[in-house]
């Protein structure tokens, strides 16, 4: 039986928000500087947009600009930024750990009303002694639900989309950015390493996975001690599941003869790094072999175009040319690059900086693309598979630098085990 003492309180009595200053900050992944000049240039957005203020909600906009990267578990999260200060408005579910793991202040809102995250934003800008009448938000991740009752709690306020400028502002990565995304190249290439020890015939593709996520997963750990271990994954896929990008590896045995495709993707605080090689279980067939060789002439053209201003749809232009001439053209299956940075494969995307016959981008100093060409061949044609390879560069003053060392192509990945 219990002992404890009856409890008066009811719910209605309980609070709304909280403040959980609950032990020490963590050391953050960049230094308060960088969160500083991340905010200066949001700031300046919002002076050009003449905004009040600007609700972050979506994962890559709270963690670009707070190093905060939530889990979403059915409620909902922010970052208000205003012309002094930040807070970010987290759950109660979370406890402390948002406000020791963000840059800036801090509102933990409870479960008790239905509405307390709306009272939440609204007081953290309320405190400041904004009134909003026009406010900012990010209208590429925003529901209607959600964005129908920031309405309903700011009436007066007009709601102005910042996303793109926000996404644009992203694609200019600072040195200390550059460092991280390193790491992550570099950390992607043992993963790499550790798949092509796996390979064999019989094993199952989910095995050879595993392989790869732990050894970057221990490595990023070693490297990072300071930072969350999350969402490293690799997909790795034999055969018919090599058609498909995005496919996940299943429990389909390796088979001699197999084509393979490695995809390797540690993830360092939110930013999304990529190792992506064809590879063959023993000797390819005379039209593979071909068709794979199409693809990294694709490829190494694409690495050479990547330089200080050219222009992302004129790459794309250009590399079509080469599929044109082996009618390969048709079997392309996505752009052949986009941007790094805050992004993973449940959140995020600096879409403006894609190399896709669309984006009229120029390639500056600072952003970080990769040059990714595939071209898939549908099961019972010669040469059935999906070919891709994947290198990411970082733009320069006077060129681009390749931080992609794993080598690609017949010469060094086809395994014979």
């Amino acid at each position: 039986m219990s002992t404890n003492t009856p409890t008066t309180t009811s719910v209605s009595e309980l609070e709304r928000l909280k403040v959980l200053h609950n032990g020490e900050k963590t050391p953050l992944t960049f230094s308060d500087a960088e969160f500083e000049r991340r905010l200066g240039g949001l700031r300046q957005i919002m002076a050009e947009k003449d905004l009040d203020a600007v609700v972050l909600t979506s994962y890559q906009g709270i963690k670009y600009y707070s190093d905060f990267l939530f889990t979403y578990f059915g409620r909902s999260y922010a970052l208000v930024v205003t012309p002094e200060d930040s807070v970010s408005v987290t759950a109660n579910i979370d406890a402390g750990m948002p406000w020791r793991r963000s840059y800036g202040e801090n509102i933990v809102y409870t479960d008790w009303r239905r509405d307390n995250y709306y009272y939440g934003v609204q007081q953290a800008l309320q405190e400041r002694g904004i009134t909003a009448k026009r406010l900012g938000v990010e209208d590429d991740t925003m529901p209607e639900l959600i964005r129908r009752r920031f309405r309903e709690t700011f009436p007066d306020a007009e709601l102005v989309d910042v996303s793109q400028d926000s996404m644009r502002q992203r694609t200019i990565k600072s040195a200390e950015e550059i460092e991280v995304i390193k790491h992550g190249a570099r950390i992607g290439d043992l993963g790499g390493e550790a798949i092509r020890k796996a390979i064999r015939e019989g094993i199952m593709e989910y095995e050879v996975a595993l392989a790869g996520v732990e050894a970057m997963t221990h490595e990023i750990a070693r490297t990072f001690p300071d930072s969350e271990i999350r969402d490293t994954w690799v997909w790795f896929q034999s055969g018919i599941n090599t058609d498909g990008a995005h496919n996940w590896a299943t429990t389909r045995k390796l088979r001699r003869g197999d084509i393979l495709s490695l995809n390797c993707f540690p993830m360092t605080s939110g930013y999304y790094t990529a190792l992506e090689r064809t590879m063959f279980l023993g000797e390819p067939d005379a039209e593979s072999l071909r068709l794979w060789n199409v693809n990294v002439e694709v490829h190494e053209a694409g690495l050479e175009l990547i330089k200080p201003g050219a222009v992302c749809k004129d790459i794309a232009a250009e590399l079509n040319k080469i599929y044109i001439s082996h009618n390969l053209l048709p079997n392309r299956t996505f752009g052949y690059g986009h941007s790094f940075g805050v992004l993973s494969h449940y959140y995020g995307r600096e879409a403006g900086l894609e190399l896709r016959e669309d984006i009229d981008t120029v390639l500056e100093p600072g952003m970080v693309v990769s040059m990714e060409p595939m071209i898939t061949v549908p099961e019972g044609q010669p040469g059935a598979g999906g070919y891709r390879e994947h290198d990411i560069l970082v733009v320069g003053e006077d060129g681009a630098e390749n931080i992609t060392k794993f080598p690609y192509g017949p010469e060094k990945n086809i395994v014979d085990a």
